[in-house]
């Protein structure tokens, strides 16, 4: 199973529990309401326009995109590349590899690579680097801001509907008979306005937040392999520099990762 597909599970395995929990004890149609969905979601969407650039909010579908459907890192698949790249280098020279950096997948490689063929100075080499890594990460922090922002933002116009609904409601005290309903009703914006929040939005942004620093931590190993082969060094020494960045948790997860793809090609090919 794909890692990109567990938030998609834990957001059905979440609202299912919260269907089962609603539907155990009373109607999922009395948590249904049109116009408490529209204050919630139409009011924070309105408030993010106020809040961020329309560049901003255009990142959206992008990044729930990415959220689903973007490759997952894969720090040894870096290692085994830059290890190679090493060992050709070392036998055939730099100028060896110029094809090879076509074929790779890794922008922040590539642009690393390229500029040690061209024989660029170490030191620009790692300010360049460094500063297209903080541009990434400058990028992906936007769409963190929009989602964090919005889980801020719903449960207030959450809160706005629960009072809109209250005012509607006293108004209407000549007939008693509508005050539970109209409580009922009220309070439905605050629950959507938590589910949004706490369900959604927040989840979202803290699972960009880590997409983020694992692609930041990739970044910084693809600098020092790149400065590691243009140095000359030993392709062992670098593999253990850069296995070094991973934490053991990592190293024991990819792994067992692999084991479990070449168990599904043995059966494939059994």
């Amino acid at each position: 199973m794909k890692k990109n597909m567990i938030p998609i599970i834990g957001i059905v395995i979440g609202l299912g529990l919260l269907v089962w929990s609603i539907t155990s004890a009373g109607t999922l149609a009395s948590f249904i309401d049109a116009p408490s969905l529209v204050i919630t979601l139409g009011g924070s969407f309105a408030a993010l326009l106020v809040s961020f650039p329309i560049s901003s909010i255009k990142t959206i579908p992008s990044l729930l995109k990415q959220l689903i459907a973007a490759p997952d890192l894969n720090a040894e698949e870096l290692i085994q590349t830059v290890v190679d790249i090493s060992k050709k280098t070392r036998s055939q020279g730099i100028l060896a590899i110029e094809n090879d950096i076509k074929e790779l997948d890794n922008e922040m490689l590539v642009y690393g690579l390229e500029m040690v063929v061209d024989g660029s100075d170490p030191e620009d080499i790692r300010d360049i680097m460094e500063i297209k890594a903080e541009n990434i990460e400058k990028r992906h922090s936007i769409g963190q801001d929009v989602f964090v922002k919005w889980g801020e933002l719903a449960p207030g116009f959450g809160m706005l509907g629960t009072l809109i609904g209250l005012i509607i409601m006293l108004g209407q005290l000549s007939d008693p008979s509508t005050i539970g309903s109209g409580m009922a009703t009220a309070l439905i914006t605050t629950f959507y306005g938590s589910l949004l929040a706490n369900m959604i939005f927040i989840p979202i942004s803290i699972n960009l937040k880590q997409k983020t620093e694992e692609e930041m931590q990739l970044c910084e190993m693809a600098i020092e392999g790149v400065l590691s082969i243009q140095a000359g060094q030993n392709p062992r020494v670098i593999e253990q520099k850069l296995r070094s960045y991973l934490s053991d948790s990592m190293t024991t997860a990819e792994a067992g990762d692999e084991k479990a793809e070449v168990g599904v090609k043995e059966k494939n090919y059994g």
